[in-house]
């Protein structure tokens, strides 16, 4: 497979292994990862170990792998190329580990306990800070490694993640400073993060809050789930008018049916020509119309069973190519060589 141009930059970016994705994970991120292999090397991956650290039952644990499997399936359907792009597994470079335990040694307790997203893990787990395990405080770490060990300089995130990344750049600071210069500082790209809100119209697009619309359903069950998507709530009935402004079906025909359409939509909504069972019937065909050949390429790497393990395989060799290297460097400069 085609190895990294050089004199580009790097992009690293990884998703937790939840299993097929959805249209608020393709609208939100996966599409924005995809137009990146233009301009950038890219190495995408998915974050089996950070999933430890909220899974709790051996049970879900089992689901790691038919997860990933799902997910990547997604990935390369929605024109991720293993050509350009290196597509692995976390675990696949246990190197990813090392640099994890060794950048602890540098990393102070006190930045991780004041990170906003442990706090609210915390709390979404009803534990309290001396319960959790230490996986997830270590989480940015862990994180850290993940995108340096690539010698990444890059990350796509949305504007509120960007704290997230600037702890990363302290670590890549202060081991920087203690051992010399030895990684490039992660810098953000700001993406376009639309929110996608699920289908019960009040919060975001959710598999956990069952509220979401996933990429590889088929036509029938797009258009089931589409039915139940709730609408303007003050328009009782068809004769009433509608408040398009107001109604997340209008929200998702604007990303999602072509701009003639759209208008259509909402005239008829806002004079009572169209009622809401006939607007979601039309958003259904509108989303199976904008996921067609996602699905067709999807089912044509689902009928090579062995596609996925051997897209992830070389992508672990290529990876590790890389992070082989970056450990020997950071073995020599803190004095373990």
């Amino acid at each position: 497979m085609a190895s990294h141009q050089e004199n580009r930059g790097v992009i690293f970016s990884g998703m937790r292994p939840t299993g097929p994705l959805h249209l608020g994970n393709y609208l939100g991120a996966l599409q924005n990862w995809v137009g990146l292999q233009q301009d950038y090397d890219c190495i995408y991956c998915a974050v089996d170990i950070h999933a430890l650290t909220t899974i709790e039952t051996s049970e879900e644990s089992a689901q790691i792998q038919p997860n990933i499997q799902a997910m990547v399936l997604d990935w390369l359907a929605a024109g991720i190329d293993p050509q350009r792009s290196i597509v692995f597994v976390q675990s696949h470079v246990p190197e990813v580990m090392t640099l994890h335990a060794l950048l602890s040694m540098v990393t102070p307790m006190g930045w991780l306990l004041r990170v906003p997203t442990f706090k609210e893990k915390v709390r979404q787990m009803d534990e309290t800070e001396e319960s959790v395990n230490y996986g997830l405080v270590g989480y940015p770490v862990l994180q850290t490694a993940d995108i340096i060990l690539y010698k990444a300089d890059t990350v796509p995130v949305g504007q509120d993640q960007v704290p997230h990344l600037e702890l990363a750049r302290e670590i890549v600071r202060r081991f920087n400073n203690r051992y010399g210069d030895t990684f490039p500082e992660p810098q953000a790209k700001l993406t376009e993060d639309p929110l996608i809100v699920g289908l019960d119209g009040r919060q975001k697009m959710s598999k956990s809050l069952d509220n979401h619309l996933e990429l590889a359903a088929t036509p029938e069950e797009t258009a089931r789930r589409v039915m139940t998507a709730f609408t303007d709530p003050q328009r009782i009935t068809r004769d009433i008018p509608g408040r398009p402004e107001v109604c997340n079906v209008y929200s998702l025909h604007k990303i999602l049916s072509p701009a003639n359409e759209v208008s259509a939509v909402y005239d008829e909504c806002t004079t009572a020509q169209r009622g809401c069972v006939d607007c979601k019937r039309h958003l259904a065909s509108s989303i199976n119309n904008y996921l067609e050949e996602l699905r067709e390429r999807r089912r044509e790497y689902q009928q090579r069973p062995d596609y996925v393990r051997d897209v992830l395989a070389d992508g672990a060799n290529r990876a590790r190519a890389i992070a082989r290297d970056t450990i020997e460097e950071v073995y020599q400069k803190m004095g373990l060589a």
